[in-house]
C-alpha cells in the first residue's frame, strides 16, 4: 500500500504555541485526502517547545528538544502517524510534521508498528519545495533501539515496568477510563516504553494503541499514552475531564507498591531477565488476550524465575490444555514448580494439585510423580493453613513413582506418625475444623504412602470425634466424607466414637449431622447418632407435646432405655436441650423407665430439678418429689433431701396424712434445705397455709403457728387468706366468717408478724365480706360466733361491725376482756 503524506508547519517569525496557532499552515498535502481529515490533522499536529526553552536556540539547541511521535485516532476509523519536531528561525521557535494517513482498516506496510516510525529515515525536518508530495511506499524503521539497547533500558526501569504494563493492560481492555502518563527526561525513552509495550500487547491492541511521546499538556491529550517532561507531570489532585491519569514517574523515586496484576508481572520478570524473544513464543501458546498462563509457562520453561501468582498462573493454564507441552516442556514445567526452597502460596498449591491430577496417565509418570511428592510434603511439613487434596495413588504407579513415594515414606513417615500421635498444635483463631481438616489429609496420605498407623487411630479418632462436637467440620466436610468412603476402619472407629460422646453432648451431635450427612446407615448399631439424626423430624412432629417427642427419637435410635440406658441422657438433651423438663414431664419419664436407668444414665439429676425448679402452684412436683425420694435414697444429698421433704410434706399436708407439729415440720425442713428454692418454700408455706385455714385444722397446729412469730410463714397465711378459695366461703358459709373472726380476733400479742397480719385480715379481708351480708346471714354469724366462744365473743364482733371509732374502741375493749376471761 502507499501512505499519503501531508506537511504542517509554523512559521518562526510568528509566536510559538499550541495547534493551530498563528502562524502554522499546511505547506505539502497529498491530493484527495478527505477535509476533515486535514481538519482533525490541524488539531494534532502543533507543538509547544519546553517551558525552559531558550527563545533563540541553536541548532544544537533546537535538536536537543523532545520529539513528538504521534499515532491518532480519527473519527473515520483511520488514524494518523506523525512526527513532529521544533525549527529555529529568526523569529523564534517554529515547528514542522511530518504526517501519513492509514486509512481505516489499514496498517504500515509491513505490518509495523507505529512507534517503529521513531527516527526513520523517511521523515522530513523541513517542508517539501512547493510540490505536491506523492505517496510514500514505505516508512522505515530506524535502528535507534537495537535488542540490548531494549534490554538494557528494560532493566534500567525494572521497578516501574510492571505497574506501566498493568496500566498499559487497562488502557486496552477499558480505553475510555484510563491515560497512561510517562514522566521521562527525553522523549526517546518514551518511544522506549512504546517499544517494550509493542512487544508486549498482543498484535490488535499494540497496532490500536495511540500514544505521543511529548506533550505540555497531559490532561489534555486524547492520547492513551503520552509522555512528558518532570516539569509537566501532573500533580496530585489535578482535575481533569476525561479518563484518570495514571502517571508513573520513570524519572524519579522507585514506586514501593506491589503490583497485583500477574500478567504484567509475569511480562515484567521476562523484560528483567533479557528475553523479549519469550514473549513470541507465549503467543503461539493458545489463551486469551491478556493471559498470564502462555507467559508463565513459556518463562518458567524458559528458566525464568517467577513469583507464586506466576507459577499459579502457569500450572492453572497447563491443567486446562494437558495436551497442549509437549514432554520436554511437561518436564521442565514440573521441574520449575517443584523447585526446593520456594514460598508456595494455597494458590498455586490448588493448581499443582489440578494439574497433577491433569497430568496423571497423560503425561511421563515422573512428571506426576514429582507434582505428587510436592503435594504431600507441603500438606504434611505445610502450617496446614492450605486444605490440600492428597493425590491419586496413580501418580505413584510404576517405577518412578515407587521410587518417590519410597523417598517420602523414609523422609515424611516419622513426622506424619508424630503429627498423628500428638495431634496438631493450632494457632489461636484458627478456623472451624481446621484440625479435623488436617488429621484427615495426614490419615489420607499415609494410607496413599502404605504408613501402618493401625495403632494409632483410637487417639486420633477420639480427637477428630471431639472437634467435630465442639467446632463442627466446617470447610473440610467434603474431605471428611471422602476419608470415610475410602478407609473403612477409619469410618468405623470414627463414626463408634461420635456415638459414645453423643450422650454427654447431644445438641452439637445433632448440629454436626445437620451439617455433614455422615454415613452412619451401615452395619454399626449406632444407636445415639441414629437419635440425634431423627430428632429434628421427631419435635417438628410432636407438637408441644416434648415426651410424645422424646419416645420419638428413642425409638429411631432402635434400643430400649432397659437395654442401654444412656439413651436416655441422648433423648433429654435433644429434646429438652440445656432446658428442665415440666414436673408432669419429669413424673412421665421416671414412670416410663426406672430409677436404675436413670441413676445409670445421669439423668435422675434432670428430674430433680424438674421438682425444684417447679412452681408453687405445681401440683405436680410434691408428687413428683415423693417419688424421687422413694427412687434415689442413697443419691440425693442433704440439702436437696431437705427440699425434696418439704415438697412431700406439702403433699402430706394436701392429702391429710401429716402427723402433729406441722409448723415445726416445716421449719426443720427449711432450715435442712437452705438456701431453698422459691417455689418449693413457698409450696410448702401454702400447703401449711390452707390447712390452717380449714375449719377443720387441729387448735394445737393453729397455736403452734400464731406463736411461732415466723415471718414466712405468716406471711404465706396472709396470702392464702386472700386467695379466692378462701373469699369464696366467706361469702357463703357465716360458720366461716365466725371461724376467722375468732381466730384473727385471738392472741393480739402473740408477736408482732401475727399481730399486724391478724389486723391486716381483719380490715381488709373480713370486714368487707362482714359488711355485704344480708341481715339474716349477719345474724347467722353471730350466732355462730358465741357457739364457737362466748356471750362476749359475740359482743366483741358486734362491736367490731358497727362503723363508728367509739365502736371499734368498744369493741377491742369487750374482745380484751373476752380474751381475760
Amino acid at each position: 500500500m502507499s501512505l499519503a503524506q501531508l506537511h504542517y508547519t509554523s512559521d518562526p517569525a510568528a509566536p510559538a504555541g499550541a495547534a493551530g496557532a498563528t502562524g502554522a499552515r499546511f505547506t505539502a498535502v497529498r491530493a484527495g485526502l478527505p477535509t476533515q481529515v486535514l481538519a482533525e490533522a490541524e488539531q494534532l499536529l502543533g507543538y509547544e517547545p519546553p517551558a525552559d526553552a531558550p527563545r533563540h536556540p541553536t541548532a544544537d539547541e533546537i535538536r536537543s528538544f523532545p520529539e513528538a511521535l504521534s499515532f491518532s485516532a480519527l473519527s473515520d476509523g483511520g488514524h494518523l502517524l506523525s512526527r513532529t519536531v521544533a525549527r529555529a528561525g529568526s523569529g523564534g521557535i517554529g515547528f514542522h510534521a511530518h504526517a501519513v494517513h492509514l486509512p481505516a482498516g489499514t496498517r504500515l506496510p509491513g505490518d509495523a508498528l507505529p512507534i517503529s516510525a521513531w527516527r526513520s529515515p523517511d521523515w522530513a525536518v523541513t517542508p517539501p519545495d512547493g510540490t505536491a508530495p506523492g505517496p510514500m511506499a514505505s516508512l522505515r524503521a530506524s535502528a535507534a533501539f537495537g535488542p540490548e539497547a531494549l534490554n538494557d533500558f528494560a532493566v534500567s526501569r525494572s521497578p516501574w515496568l510492571a505497574a506501566v504494563l498493568a496500566d498499559l493492560r487497562r488502557v486496552c481492555q477499558e480505553p475510555s477510563s484510563v491515560r497512561v502518563v510517562l514522566v521521562e527526561r527525553q522523549s526517546a525513552d518514551v518511544a522506549r516504553w512504546l517499544t517494550l509495550a509493542g512487544t508486549v500487547l498482543p498484535s490488535e491492541h499494540a497496532h490500536r494503541l495511540t500514544f505521543t511521546t511529548y506533550t505540555r499538556r497531559p490532561a489534555h491529550s486524547p492520547y492513551q499514552v503520552v509522555g512528558v517532561l518532570p516539569q509537566d507531570a501532573p500533580r496530585p489532585g489535578d482535575a481533569t475531564d476525561g479518563p484518570v491519569l495514571r502517571m508513573h514517574a520513570c524519572a524519579g523515586t522507585p514506586p514501593e507498591e506491589r503490583v497485583d496484576d500477574v500478567w504484567a508481572e509475569t511480562c515484567a520478570r521476562i523484560w528483567r531477565s533479557r528475553s523479549p524473544e519469550l514473549f513470541r513464543e507465549a503467543a503461539e501458546l493458545p489463551g486469551a488476550p491478556f493471559s498470564a498462563g502462555p507467559l508463565a509457562v513459556t518463562a518458567l520453561c524458559a528458566g525464568v524465575p517467577l513469583g507464586p501468582d506466576g507459577r499459579a498462573a502457569a500450572a492453572d493454564w497447563a491443567a486446562e490444555r494437558p495436551y497442549a507441552l509437549d514432554e520436554q516442556r511437561t518436564r521442565l514445567l514440573t521441574d520449575a514448580l517443584t523447585a526446593p526452597g520456594l514460598d508456595r502460596t494455597a494458590r498455586e498449591l490448588a493448581g499443582v494439585a489440578r494439574l497433577s491430577a491433569a497430568l496423571d496417565g497423560r503425561a511421563p509418570s515422573a512428571a506426576a510423580a514429582r507434582l505428587g511428592a510436592l503435594l504431600v510434603t507441603e500438606a504434611v511439613c505445610g502450617d496446614g493453613a492450605v486444605a490440600l487434596e492428597p493425590p491419586a495413588r496413580s501418580v505413584f504407579a510404576g517405577p518412578d513413582g515407587s521410587r518417590v513415594a519410597a523417598v517420602l515414606v523414609t523422609s515424611l513417615g516419622d513426622d506424619l506418625r508424630t503429627e498423628l500421635t500428638t495431634g496438631t498444635t493450632l494457632p489461636e483463631g484458627a478456623e472451624p475444623g481446621r484440625s479435623v481438616g488436617r488429621a484427615v489429609r495426614l490419615l489420607r496420605i499415609a494410607r496413599l504412602l502404605d504408613v501402618d498407623c493401625t495403632d494409632l487411630l483410637p487417639d486420633v479418632v477420639h480427637r477428630m470425634a471431639r472437634s467435630l462436637l465442639d467446632e463442627g467440620a466446617g470447610e473440610h466436610a467434603r474431605g471428611l466424607l471422602d476419608l470415610l468412603d475410602e478407609q473403612f476402619d477409619v469410618r468405623t472407629a470414627l463414626l463408634g466414637e461420635l456415638d459414645r460422646l453423643a450422650p454427654h453432648d447431644a445438641t452439637a451431635a445433632e448440629r454436626l449431622l445437620s451439617e455433614i450427612a455422615l454415613p452412619f446407615t451401615g452395619a454399626q448399631a449406632l444407636p445415639q447418632l441414629r437419635m440425634c439424626a431423627a430428632a429434628p423430624s421427631a419435635r417438628a412432629g410432636s407438637g408441644d407435646d416434648r415426651v410424645r417427642a422424646l419416645h420419638a427419637v428413642l425409638r429411631a435410635g432402635g434400643l430400649s432405655p432397659f437395654t442401654e440406658p444412656l439413651v436416655l441422657r441422648t433423648g433429654l438433651g435433644l429434646v429438652w436441650g440445656t432446658g428442665t423438663p415440666t414436673a408432669s414431664e419429669a413424673r412421665h419419664l421416671l414412670a416410663a423407665t426406672t430409677s436404675d436407668a436413670h441413676r445409670t444414665a445421669g439423668t435422675w439429676q434432670v428430674l430433680v430439678d424438674a421438682a425444684l425448679g417447679a412452681s408453687a402452684d405445681d401440683d405436680e412436683a410434691p408428687e413428683l418429689a415423693h417419688d424421687l425420694l422413694r427412687g434415689f435414697p442413697q443419691d440425693i444429698d442433704a440439702r436437696v433431701r431437705g427440699a425434696l421433704l418439704l415438697l412431700d410434706f406439702a403433699r402430706d399436708l394436701r392429702s391429710g396424712a401429716a402427723g402433729a407439729g406441722w409448723t415445726e415440720r416445716v421449719r426443720e425442713l427449711r432450715s435442712g434445705a437452705e438456701p431453698v428454692e422459691q417455689g418449693v418454700l413457698d409450696a410448702a408455706l401454702n400447703a401449711l397455709a390452707v390447712r390452717l385455714l380449714a375449719p377443720d385444722r387441729p387448735e394445737a397446729e393453729l397455736y403452734a403457728f400464731i406463736h411461732s412469730d415466723d415471718a414466712d410463714l405468716v406471711t404465706a397465711y396472709g396470702r392464702a387468706a386472700r386467695g379466692a378459695p378462701v373469699l369464696t366461703r366467706l361469702r357463703t358459709d357465716p360458720a366461716y366468717v365466725a371461724d376467722c373472726f375468732t381466730v384473727w380476733n385471738s392472741h393480739p400479742h402473740a408477736g408482732r408478724a401475727w399481730s399486724e397480719t391478724r389486723t391486716a385480715l381483719l380490715d381488709e379481708v373480713l370486714r368487707p365480706v362482714v359488711r355485704a351480708l344480708a341481715n339474716g346471714d349477719l345474724a347467722a354469724v353471730e350466732q355462730a360466733v358465741e357457739r364457737l366462744g362466748s356471750s362476749r365473743t359475740a359482743e366483741a364482733f358486734r362491736a367490731w361491725n358497727r362503723p363508728s371509732g367509739f365502736g371499734r374502741r368498744l369493741g377491742s375493749r369487750l374482745a380484751a376482756r373476752v380474751r381475760r376471761s
